[in-house]
């Protein structure tokens, strides 16, 4: 038997996305971490719902579906890809959109200097289904023989029945020249090729939903064997006329509810999507040494195909888990070092199943004795299911959770399946967006499945780059951001206001913020700040406080959201910490998803174990689906024993983001526990020895807490308490010396 092939590890140097609800990647990431659901009602540019929508499945030409998930209007100008604007409408919206997609993932890639990169070795594969819309729409043109037979058989006259056929005919477009590559898959890719210049391979693979892969597994080929040097690589479906409606209808897999929620105790079937997703590939080694900027690193594909089963459609778990074993065999480690796992999950009841039991079958084969180890979960429960894009999608998810150190969520799961039995399983459902914490024992690692019909599956090991090449930067998901300016004057902060509100359209705010903080100059004596959360928000605000500087330049201006001074000399800044009693579940869970400094912290302590719990699994604990799970974890997190070392971390993850900008202080102080915070932030002793000293401290605060006794605050100065306590039993003594007029008793 020959031994698994070592794939070479394969870089991500750039990434491009286009789904629904947003015209760009990262608004779609933002989409996925707020969860956003992306399912509307089928809209009037693919079909009506009035002529094809019938409840009844078995209603003949009619489907039972009305809704999916689709993308917006994306502006294409023509010329500028060398499309004659007289062929548009002779060319599939696939094509065309590619392009776009495609030119983005390699501007990423290049760090927008294309134009200067060696065009030769660069090969584009995609995914794509070999029926495109197109060519049901130039099918349809040639069936007026068959309207004529019909007209004539009713006995319409002659001339009312060539009348009416042409007026069929004319609802159609026109056949013309460019109408037989306008519908052909392959063309996709081909078109890619020949207006960017690629000189490498360029070519479509069809393995039905699993395509994406299919065509991934070819480009990393590609690269192992040294016949290109770059690969555009990923997948892309449009196609949601009434036909691919009716194919899903028919079979039947679609959703009757309308909605898509895979592995919940409500699936009822999938509904369709579509869009497109593309990944630059290189070589890790080649990435490395041209110091490209790496979003995560392929360890290893699988594939194989169900064999002989009782249906070409119906999902095989042994074949699919053949897939996931030779994953595993070339990506030289197991499943038990996974913590994600992107699933096909259609939200079909058999396909959900089939595809949980698969996994179960190999991450049981793990040493792994634990239990719910791994989040599960699919962007198709926010999407649909975009068919010949579905794998791309998915690893798009899977690579930026791995980029931005975040377990994404999937939504519309109010409980599990009971029939997966999930709790004894390796898995558990993410339903909420969650750091993603990871010890220093290995990189943070996630696998992805695609599967299509006629048995094809595929299964993707993906692992986070932590070797010494550039990171790509991190698209900001934060609710709201700060717009920071500065001049020599208030009448030029105002006019610089006032010109920053007038490009606040478009969903650019987040970029105004990011490059008036790159411009900011805090030397400058006239300076405003502003918070926003939207385009209308920022514009409105800077408006108002351009009028307010304008009319008293020289005042201070202090409103919500809105600062603003002229020669503003800070004093001293102290850090005052929390003490028990602060602590809930999830806290500062947004601060270690937005910056690497508030996250290492926690990454920090997961290498300190106590009794074999990490801490962040106690302060983000996996999502529960009952009151009466949610409320055993937030009990845990009161005891002394966890609630100490998850008030010091969180404190000391504030504490790194503040450093990090450059907010220093000169005095420390804390509120009960608190105190222990500020010593080890004012140096008397390192983070280690902190959550040494957090633990130990509330282990013995837990073991006194059967000691019968109490505690009470006296408003009096401690000398007054102590003359007092003369007349008092002995072990009543002062606890704590709060303030010149507040003391605590306990006995």
């Amino acid at each position: 038997m020959t031994a698994p092939h070592k794939t070479v590890p394969v870089a991500i140097v750039g990434v491009s996305a286009l789904f629904p609800g947003s015209t760009s990647s990262s608004g779609f990431w933002r989409d996925i971490l707020a969860g956003t659901d992306m399912v509307t009602d089928i809209p009037a540019s693919h079909w009506l719902i009035d002529d094809y929508y019938d409840p009844d499945p078995s209603a003949q030409d009619k489907t039972y579906a009305r809704r999916g998930a689709f993308l917006k209007d994306v502006a294409f100008d023509p010329m500028q890809w060398g499309v004659p604007p007289s062929i548009v409408p002779a060319t599939d919206t696939t094509q065309l959109l590619a392009l776009i997609v495609a030119k983005q993932v390699l501007d990423d890639a290049s760090r927008n200097q294309f134009d200067k990169l060696d065009k030769e070795r660069i090969s584009i594969v995609l995914g794509v289904t070999g029926a495109q819309e197109l060519l049901g729409t130039m099918v349809n043109r040639l069936q007026k023989p068959v309207w004529v037979k019909a007209l004539r058989e009713v006995g319409m006259p002659e001339d009312e029945v060539q009348a009416a056929c042409q007026k069929i005919s004319d609802q159609y477009v026109p056949w013309q020249e460019s109408s037989f590559p306008g519908l052909l898959g392959n063309v996709v890719a081909g078109r890619i090729a020949n207006r960017l210049n690629l000189g490498g391979t360029n070519c479509v693979t069809d393995a039905a939903c699993a395509s994406s892969f299919s065509a991934l597994s070819m480009g990393i080929n590609e690269l192992s064997l040294g016949q290109s040097d770059l690969v555009i690589a990923g997948g892309a479906d449009t196609m949601n006329d009434i036909f691919m409606y009716l194919c899903f209808s028919k079979t039947p897999a679609l959703s009757k509810s309308g909605d898509c929620r895979p592995f919940s105790d409500k699936a009822d079937g999938t509904l369709l999507g579509e869009g497109m997703a593309m990944f630059a590939l290189k070589r890790l080694d080649d990435a490395e040494e041209n110091n490209d900027r790496i979003y995560g690193v392929i360890r290893g594909v699988g594939t194989s195909s169900d064999g002989r089963s009782k249906s070409v459609y119906a999902p095989v778990p042994e074949g699919q888990a053949k897939a996931l074993r030779r994953t595993y065999a070339t990506a030289g480690y197991g499943p038990e070092t996974v913590e994600l796992v992107e699933a096909h999950g259609t939200g079909t009841v058999a396909g959900d199943a089939a595809e949980f039991q698969g996994l179960k079958i190999v991450f049981d084969e793990s040493a792994r004795k634990d239990r719910q180890w791994c989040a599960i979960g699919t962007v198709k429960s926010q999407i649909g299911h975009t068919k010949a894009a579905a794998g791309a999608a998915g690893l798009f998810k899977a690579v930026l959770a791995l980029h931005h150190k975040i377990l994404p969520p999937t939504i519309k799961i109010d409980r599990p399946n009971p029939k997966l039995d999930i709790t004894t399983s390796p898995f558990y459902l993410n339903t909420e967006t969650r750091p993603w914490i990871r010890g220093s024992d290995h990189p943070r690692r996630a696998s992805v499945s695609s599967f299509g019909f006629g048995g094809s599956n595929f299964h993707v090991a993906v692992e986070e780059y932590v070797g010494p090449a550039e990171h790509p930067p991190k698209i900001r998901a934060l609710p709201g951001e700060l717009v920071v300016l500065s001049a020599s004057s208030g009448g030029e902060v105002a006019a610089a206001a006032r010109a920053l509100a007038k490009e606040a359209a478009g969903d650019r705010w987040r970029f105004l913020a990011r490059r008036s903080q790159a411009a900011f100059d805090a030397g400058l004596p006239a300076r405003l700040s502003v918070v926003a959360s939207s385009d209308a928000e920022l514009a409105s605000r800077l408006e108002q406080a351009a009028s307010s500087i304008a009319d008293k330049p020289d005042a201070t201006l202090d409103a919500p959201f809105v600062h603003y001074a002229v020669n503003a000399s800070p004093g001293p800044v102290a850090f005052l910490f929390p003490g028990q009693g602060s602590q809930y579940l999830a806290m500062g869970a947004d601060l270690a998803m937005a910056f690497d400094a508030a996250r290492q912290v926690w990454d920090t302590s997961a290498d300190s174990p106590f009794d074999g719990t990490r801490l962040h699994d106690v302060v983000y604990p996996r999502p529960r689906f009952s009151d009466e799970e949610r409320k055993v974890d937030e009990e845990r997190l009161r005891d002394t024993r966890w609630a100490q070392p998850a008030i010091g971390v969180t404190s000391l993850a504030t504490l790194a983001v503040l450093r990090e900008l450059g907010v220093t202080a000169t005095g420390f102080a804390g509120h009960s526990f608190g105190e222990v915070t500020a010593l080890s932030a004012a140096g008397a002793f390192g983070e280690d020895a902190l959550l040494s000293i957090a633990r130990q401290r509330g282990e013995r605060m837990a073991a006194a807490s059967g000691t019968p006794g109490a505690m009470c605050a006296v408003p009096r100065s401690v000398d007054e308490v102590k003359t007092a306590l003369g007349g008092l039993p002995d072990g009543v003594v002062v606890a704590n010396h709060n303030a010149p007029k507040q003391v605590v008793l306990s006995g």
